[in-house]
């Protein structure tokens, strides 16, 4: 396949690369997960996956150890990652296609991680798995066969980060807006099931990442998603914005949603909230956005 897909890749585009790949050109990764029980994605996976995809776990790739106060889905080194990715058969080369059953929260986790590590051929599966069913698309319980390992290389990364030091420098200088990525009323405080201390980053606005698709379950189109993140930044440019959410991962959903929308530039704090609040004497906002 010749084309690089580096946001989306649409259902019919898959089925007809996936019969016309050769080897080591296109590899599916299938990243379902479930927040309250770890071990749900697998699961679903076992049971019907797309053909030839391999399975990537959330906590075990795509996260490192926790400390208590690195967040609840802290960034592996980005060494180790390029490892793990090259063991599943990744060249330099190679489209990478990530999906979900989750709307692509965890997929756009991978996508954006790839890019981290200079891989620029990293797109999501719009629609997901559901999509695929929903075309009338095969699916299987089989695993395929362990991968050779690739030759993936790290490279400059093509996304930047932030860390708690700058975002606490930022509630000074007000350079960067954070945008927060989780339900309304967590982000106000209210219902926090996930971390210990509910509420918000001060001076954060709220962009619910479900709120980047329509009712068919794929990314909105990208004019519509252009219109609603300008409107949310009320002038900013996107290198002066900050995405957040629980812990780094739908975070990356509206990343991916903005670069599907041409605003390129964001960057991500990976500790986000369960990171922010854990610090002693984090300034904590509740209720919501000014």
């Amino acid at each position: 396949m010749k084309k690089i897909y580096d946001t989306l890749m649409p259902v019919d585009a898959l089925a007809s690369a996936l019969d016309g790949a050769r080897l080591r050109e296109l590899v599916v990764l299938d990243c379902s997960f479930e927040l309250t029980d770890p071990q749900a994605g697998r699961a679903a996976y076992d049971a019907a996956h797309i053909p030839g995809a391999c399975y990537v776990h959330l906590e075990d790739t795509l996260s490192a150890a926790k400390t208590g106060s690195n967040g609840r889905h802290p960034l592996p080194d980005r060494d180790s990652f390029v490892r793990a990715m090259a063991t599943l058969g990744i060249d330099d080369d190679t489209q990478v296609v990530a999906y979900d059953n989750a709307g692509g929260m965890y997929a756009a986790r991978l996508w954006w991680m790839l890019r981290w590590i200079g891989h620029r051929a990293a797109a999501v599966l719009d629609g997901g798995i559901a999509g695929w069913r929903a075309a009338d698309l095969p699916v299987t319980g089989e695993a395929p066969p362990p991968a050779t390992a690739g030759n993936l290389a790290l490279h400059p990364s093509l996304v930047t980060t932030v860390d708690y030091d700058m975002l606490c420098a930022n509630l000074e200088s007000g350079e960067r807006l954070v945008i927060d990525a989780r339900a309304p009323d967590r982000f106000r405080g209210e219902n926090e099931t996930m971390d210990p201390v509910g509420g918000h980053i001060p001076g954060a606005r709220n962009r619910l990442f479900r709120d980047n698709l329509g009712a068919d379950g794929r990314f909105k189109p990208p004019a519509m998603l252009r219109a609603e993140f300008e409107a949310l930044a009320g002038g900013r440019a996107p290198i002066e914005l900050v995405s957040q959410c629980g812990s780094g991962v739908t975070a990356c959903h509206n990343l991916l949603a903005m670069e599907i929308a041409g605003l390129s530039g964001a960057a991500l704090y990976p500790g986000s909230w369960s990171e922010w609040c854990a610090q002693p004497g984090a300034r904590i906002a509740t209720g919501a956005a000014a």
